[in-house]
């Protein structure tokens, strides 16, 4: 059964930090490149289809990699928790920071229409986004490595 979970562990934090790098690496800098009405329409198209798939995956891999802590003993227990930490802080920099800018940025009904003191959230939401982008690459390396003590 543990091997089984550490394949589950490995594959969903491996998926978790490869959208998260993906993005970071060619979907930024496409939305970066837009006029502001033309990323507005960009973001609400791509946010579609995020939610509930990604936070069911890393907080299901987070759980999985608690139990794989338990089960484990020395250095894989701590690598295996480590790895759930991490992963525990990708959700909740996505929930506290990146999903509350997303949805302000959803609410805009007319991106040709932007109040005056509208602020463009891309630079505060790639910063947000590069932090849960090393997390989830940190919770791979960690995850990977306990599955390599195991």
């Amino acid at each position: 059964m543990i091997d089984l979970l550490s394949v589950i562990a490995v594959c969903g934090s491996g998926i978790t930090a490869g959208v998260l790098f993906a993005v970071a690496l060619s979907v930024l800098p496409a939305l970066f490149a837009m006029e502001t009405h033309t990323y507005i329409y960009a973001h609400k198209l791509l946010g579609r289809n995020w939610d509930p798939l990604m936070p069911a995956i890393v907080l299901g891999t987070t759980a999985v990699d608690v139990a794989l802590g338990l089960a484990r003993s020395g250095a894989a227990q701590g690598l295996s928790f480590a790895a759930a930490v991490t992963l525990l802080g990708v959700s909740a920099v996505s929930h506290l920071c990146n999903v509350p800018i997303n949805r302000r940025v959803k609410a805009v009904a007319d991106p040709d229409l932007l109040p005056p003191d509208w602020v463009d959230p891309r630079p505060l939401w790639r910063r947000w986004h590069l932090l849960r982008t090393w997390l989830a690459l940190v919770a791979l390396v960690l995850g990977s490595s306990a599955c390599a003590l195991h």
